[in-house]
């Protein structure tokens, strides 16, 4: 759209003025067509002086619904805070529960959404609203964060996939949606070892020579009925060959760090997977999802979420303790969340259902400033009696962060026009 770029290139220039021009250019085809410039090319350049820049996203995904008291909310003085402790943090007056004493000690780089609060409590509508902003539907595939992401602002001459998912897929996280195959998640599932099949059998030389036969064979296909699909197969190729010919492939080899540095993140899936994360955003991808599951603790939820956080504390704390020192989290925005929250009330299996009305977020780096909480809940954690941020709030934040027009217009397949967010607002206390 004509007034996603003038968006695009006031981001890259700089320009609040480029902005008025939005409506002129939208409704004048003729002032586009005239245009000496290509504003194809202009807007891909700009989502690369983005990516130069560092811009960057991961995404931590709780996939199950991580509970909000025995996380970043705790509430130890109220009898649906159940066993849970809370602990003190580098910051004064800001406790986290027990089970997070390495993320205590990092959240002068952290802040807390207490105040979250959505309308959905099904695992798969749930996962697919908080990796899109919208519910599903049938007639839209919309396209998910890391892939929003990746067409904004990553960097299109990338020899390394802008959109990685580590770990196992979570449920209902989507891929590209109505974006397209270029945008897909590139999918690790075992991120102690490097990607399978990335390694020619070949030789590069004959390599080379098949691709260029396969290219050859492929534009002698004239069948007009197969050409979306030619189209699509020949960006896989090209995007994969340059994938792992290239040398930065090295990026998705962990043995090559230092045993004290994989000790620090923690020998496990998810220690592993935001190591990886960090060495990839530092090769140049735009944006990596690292998911855990084990969080849907509808029984035995304190021993169950005791377990599952312990190796998540480790490596999220290492993770932004990292990409600080490395000075990159100023230009990398992470997010740690899941689905929803879990009920204050505990059920007579020990444990805590599904509860949207009220859930916690945390994020760090990306502009945020960090050692603060955003809203609060009642005393028993019932409802958001302060600052409620909806899902499209929270979209439009991750927005402000990565620099993202939040009212671009993505295309569907059908013609219809459809928004990065639909409403909401940033949440500017987050930047200040």
């Amino acid at each position: 759209m004509p007034g996603t770029n003038a968006y695009q290139v006031d981001i890259a220039m700089g320009r609040d003025s480029i902005r008025h021009r939005r409506d002129f250019l939208r409704f004048t085809a003729a002032g586009i067509a005239g245009c000496s410039c290509n504003w194809i090319d202009l807007l891909a350049a700009s989502a690369d002086t983005l990516r130069q820049r560092g811009k960057a996203c991961i995404l931590l995904w709780m996939a199950g619904g991580p509970s909000q008291f025995e996380t970043f909310s705790p509430k130890p003085s109220h009898a649906n805070g159940g066993e849970t402790k809370a602990i003190s943090t580098a910051v004064p007056g800001i406790e986290v529960a027990e089970n997070f004493p390495h993320m205590a000690q990092v959240m002068a780089d952290a802040a807390i959404i207490r105040s979250m609060t959505s309308k959905e409590g099904s695992h798969p509508r749930a996962s697919f609203l908080l990796h899109t902003g919208y519910l599903p539907t049938a007639s839209v595939k919309q396209p998910t964060l890391g892939s929003l992401v990746s067409q904004a602002i990553g960097n299109r001459h990338a020899e390394l996939p802008d959109f990685v998912r580590i770990g196992k897929r979570s449920r209902n996280g989507g891929g590209a949606g109505l974006l397209g195959v270029e945008f897909e998640p590139y999918l690790v599932a075992a991120p102690d070892r490097p990607p399978a099949n990335t390694r020619p059998t070949t030789g590069v030389a004959r390599y080379r020579r098949r691709l260029n036969l396969l290219s050859r064979l492929e534009q002698d296909a004239s069948v007009a009925a197969g050409r979306s699909e030619r189209t699509d197969h020949q960006k896989l190729y090209r995007r994969t060959a340059s994938m792992i010919l290239s040398p930065k492939m090295r990026a998705f080899d962990l043995e090559s760090e230092s045993a004290a540095a994989r000790d620090a993140y923690g020998r496990t899936p998810f220690g592993s997977g935001c190591l990886l994360a960090r060495r990839l955003v530092e090769a140049g991808v735009t944006c990596v999802e690292v998911g855990v599951s084990g969080w849907d603790t509808h029984a035995d939820n304190f021993k169950r979420t005791r377990t599952v956080a312990e190796p998540v504390d480790r490596a999220m704390a290492q993770l932004i303790e990292d990409l600080k020192h490395r000075g990159m989290l100023e230009n990398t925005l992470v997010i740690w969340m899941g689905e929803f929250g879990r009920t204050p009330h505990i059920n007579p299996r020990s444990g805590r259902d599904h509860y949207p009305r009220a859930f916690n977020v945390l994020l760090a780096g990306g502009g945020i400033q960090g050692g603060q909480v955003i809203g609060a809940t009642n005393e028993g954690g019932t409802a958001v009696v302060d600052r409620p941020v909806t899902v499209p709030d929270l979209f439009c934040t991750f927005c402000k962060s990565l620099h993202i027009d939040p009212d671009r217009e993505n295309m569907s397949a059908s013609g219809r026009p459809i928004q990065v967010v639909n409403g909401g607002q940033p949440v500017d206390a987050l930047f200040s």
